[in-house]
């Protein structure tokens, strides 16, 4: 096994607000997860080390597409497809679209300073979440998967820490 890497990131300070709390601590989970994927070596960031198939480049491809769904009202038909990256696809491809998308999810979000307001829907009238319930599911989504890419990465290369 690789010599162990570890650089840690201590949780952000953020505003005293609930909505720069709950900004504060997804963003800090998107950067975590972006820099896990980001200088990966190719193809094990793409390889599966568990049975479930699951690989970090998948992982982010997953995130980018729930990014979408959440902030941006993005339809998504077949959720388990999201975890598969095309092989011509190339980590920095897929690391560019999970920040664009997370850009553009930003981009709604510094509109939307009430909690308890519904994200805006590019179709009006469609159901749309509160912006609190949005923010705190993406802190969930967002940290489940950034442990499974901790773990993932740690067996690729002996990277640690966030």
């Amino acid at each position: 096994m690789p010599a162990v890497s570890r650089r840690d990131t201590p949780p952000p300070r953020t505003g005293n607000s609930e909505i720069e709390t709950l900004r504060g601590f997804l963003d800090y989970l998107r950067t975590s997860i972006a820099a896990k994927v980001e200088d990966a070596p190719d193809p094990q960031v793409r390889t599966s080390a568990v049975p479930s198939g699951t690989n970090l480049l998948g992982l982010l491809g997953h995130l980018t597409f729930v990014e979408r769904s959440i902030f941006l009202g993005a339809k998504v038909t077949d959720w388990q497809a999201t975890f598969q990256v095309p092989d011509a696809d190339s980590v920095a491809d897929v690391v560019g679209r999970y920040r664009e998308a997370v850009e553009h999810a930003n981009e709604v979000l510094d509109r939307c300073p009430d909690p308890t307001a519904p994200l805006p829907r590019p179709v009006p009238g469609t159901p749309a979440p509160s912006v609190r319930w949005a923010l705190t599911h993406m802190i969930e989504e967002t940290g489940r998967h950034a442990g499974h890419a901790d773990i993932l990465r740690e067996l690729i290369d002996g990277t640690t820490g966030r």
